[in-house]
């Protein structure tokens, strides 16, 4: 089992990205109602599950993710603390240096970028020295998956190449992926704040 990582806080102003509490399960139930949100992110578990059950089912092991060695985040606004999205960076130093991305934004918080400054924020505390001490961060997404493409460009996340079938959904049916990644020694531009896009 991975080491626990010690639960973070970050704040960006009018958001904050911090751990996800069991207060947040309405929230969370609200995000799962978004066809995409539930389609792209929330996992084969959490979609067989009864509706009314999806939300407990995706919060419970994020909640305790942190004590399994992930670092996963709510993305909160600052004045409210009302769950706005999730990032999280799984798989870290299962590979040594590296870890691997996550992220969505409720529909009734897109358009405010986010998604790229939350993904942007927790990868440049994923590479701190107190932070994770990470060298590389990939991502990956479906080709037609072309919102979570455009945070990922502007958190800084390169394009390295096409995975022929590999993001498979629980129908069975398959997608080429887009695979990204963001080094510790890439110069990056912050994501801007308030503009259109997720």
């Amino acid at each position: 089992m991975p080491p626990a990582l010690q639960p973070r806080r970050i704040e960006l102003g009018d958001v904050v990205l911090r751990p996800f509490v069991t207060s947040d399960e309405a929230a969370v139930a609200e995000a799962l109602r978004d066809p995409g949100i539930l389609r792209w992110t929330a996992g084969t578990a959490v979609i067989r599950a009864p509706a009314e059950q999806r939300a407990r089912r995706w919060l419970e092991p994020r909640i305790d993710g942190w004590n399994r060695g992930s670092a996963i985040f709510a993305i909160a606004d600052a004045a409210t603390d009302q769950v706005l999205g999730n990032v999280s960076l799984r798989d870290v130093h299962r590979i040594p240096d590296q870890a691997v991305a996550a992220y969505w934004v409720s529909p009734a918080a897109r358009g405010r970028r986010l998604g790229a400054r939350a993904l942007d924020a927790a990868a440049t505390w994923g590479f701190a020295a107190d932070g994770l001490g990470l060298h590389r961060i990939s991502l990956d997404h479906s080709l037609i998956n072309e919102g979570s493409c455009r945070v990922a460009l502007r958190a800084g996340f390169q394009l390295e190449g096409v995975m022929r079938d590999y993001y498979v959904e629980p129908t069975g049916k398959r997608h080429d992926s887009h695979l990204h990644a963001r080094l510790a020694t890439d110069v990056v531009a912050q994501p801007p704040a308030g503009a259109a896009g997720s």
